[in-house]
Parts: C-alpha cells; structure tokens; sequence
C-alpha cells in the first residue's frame, strides 16, 4: 500500500508525516470573532510548531430546523475568509453544499470539503473534484469505512488524486454517534491520509429536537485515541465560549484549552510515529 502525502503549502498531510491540526469555528458568525479565533489558533499552532489549516463555513445548509444559524452566505463569508488567508497566512477549507457555490468557493479555498450528509452525492463530488483543489471527504454517518473508496474513485475519474478523508462518527442508533477506531484503519488502507474530527464525533445529532445537541468532554479523550491509532490529523471546531455559539456549541472545544492540550496530542503523535 502506497501512503500518499497531500502537499498544501508548508503543511506535509500523511500517515507518516507529523500530525496536522484543522480547526476553526462551526460557522462564521462575524468577521471579528472569525479572524480572532483564527488569529489566536496560529499562534498556538505556530508555538507548538503543529501544521495547521483554519476552517470555518459560511453557510451550513444542513442545520436541524429553518429557524437555526446557517452563517452569513457566500458572499461575505468568502471575503472574511479571503482576508484571514491573506493578513493571517493560513491556509483555508470550508465545505461546499452546492454545486453553484462550487467555481467562486474554489478561488479562495485551499482544501474544498464535502459535507457528510453529502458524501455520496456524485454530481457535487465530481464538481468539487474537478477544481483540482484537495477535496476532504466527510464520511457520511451513515457509511461503512469501506464504502469510502466509492467516493474516492469518484474524485480520481477526473483526474484528481489530493485527497484526504475525515472520519466523523457513526450513526448508532437515534440522536447518537460512536467512534469506532477500526474505521480510521481501514480507511487508511485506500492510501489516502485519514483525519480524526473529534468534535462532530461526539455531536448528538437532533438531540435537542429543533437541534443538534452533544458531548463536549468526551472530545479530548476520543482525541487522544485516535492519536494514539496514527491519524494524519485531527478535525476540531472551537470557539471562545461554546455555550454562546450560534452552531454546535454542545460539541465544540473551548479555545482557551487547546495549547495544553495540544501538547499532549503532538507528544502522543512523535511517540507513535
């Protein structure tokens, strides 16, 4: 089995290479917050000498109910995270609902994301593949690890092979999600390099009727687990204050206790590797 590297900038993503780390926000909520949290995870990332790709969405299509957050659209989440990429010097990734949003999302996105609900999808898949940008695939929670090479030879019929997959949980039941480590193994057979998001794991999907509710204090041991198994990266949405956040809040990670933390996971990742 060949392990692919995927080269992004001075950001090296593969099984082999050290551990990378996408982070950000669920949803832009305002361009002041959105260029903070992306401010202070560089200099956490930069001290900690950890690769690190900002995330944040503009619109996330798939909330629970018509009343929730979606974020402030295309348009103006595109400018704010243009910005970031230029005054922060990160690189960027965002997800992709729709093929319209495809062309103008792919011109300021460095990694262009497929949503999990939206993983098998051919038309958008193929879209999104055919910018030639890195594509990261969200297994769907409905999804057998396996079933993920389906999708991958969907994005290498045009000819593009930068990419990475992002496990996310498995439907267990109603409102519930687990993580079975054996998935980020198998999935890492296809070659490609495999990401753990910790966050979304531990979301309770519609747990709270007209929302998604979830388990915030299980998202640093899963973490260190699937460190521990050897994923290329982790996938993780924080904020300032959770509790406040207009999109994910139960499952996201407080920002204030990434540094400590990620000591522990680049010190777990050099034991492994």
């Amino acid at each position: 089995m060949m392990n692919r590297t995927i080269s992004l900038k001075n950001v090296k993503i593969g099984s082999k290479k050290p551990i990378i780390l996408i982070a950000g926000p669920c949803v832009i909520e305002d361009k002041k917050s959105c260029i903070a949290i992306a401010k202070k995870l560089k200099q956490i990332t930069s001290e900690l000498k950890i690769p690190f790709i900002f995330k944040a969405s503009y619109d996330k299509a798939n909330r629970s109910s018509l009343r929730s957050f979606r974020g402030l659209g295309i348009d103006k989440g595109l400018d704010i995270l243009s910005e970031i990429k230029k005054n922060i010097k990160v690189s960027i990734l965002s997800d992709v609902h729709n093929i319209n949003d495809v062309e103008k999302a792919a011109k300021v996105l460095d990694v262009i994301q497929i949503p999990a609900f939206l993983c098998r999808q051919t038309d958008l898949v193929l879209a999104v593949a055919r910018t030639k940008k890195i594509v990261n695939i969200k297994k769907g929670q409905f999804l057998a690890p396996w079933d993920v090479k389906q999708v991958i030879k969907k994005i290498e019929s045009t000819g593009n092979k930068k990419i990475i997959i992002t496990e996310r949980g498995t439907s267990f039941g109603y409102n519930n999600l687990v993580s079975d480590f054996r998935s980020l193994v198998i999935m890492a057979k296809t070659g490609y390099p495999v990401i753990y998001d910790a966050t979304h794991s531990v979301q309770l999907p519609g747990g709270a009727g007209v929302a998604s509710s979830g388990e915030s204090e299980y998202a640093i041991n899963l973490s260190r687990a699937a460190t521990a198994v050897g994923c290329a990266g982790l996938f993780l949405e924080v904020h300032p204050n959770p509790k406040k956040a207009l999109c994910d809040g139960p499952n996201m990670l407080a920002i204030k206790d990434m540094k400590d933390f990620l000591k522990q996971i680049k010190a777990i990742d050099r034991l492994i590797k």
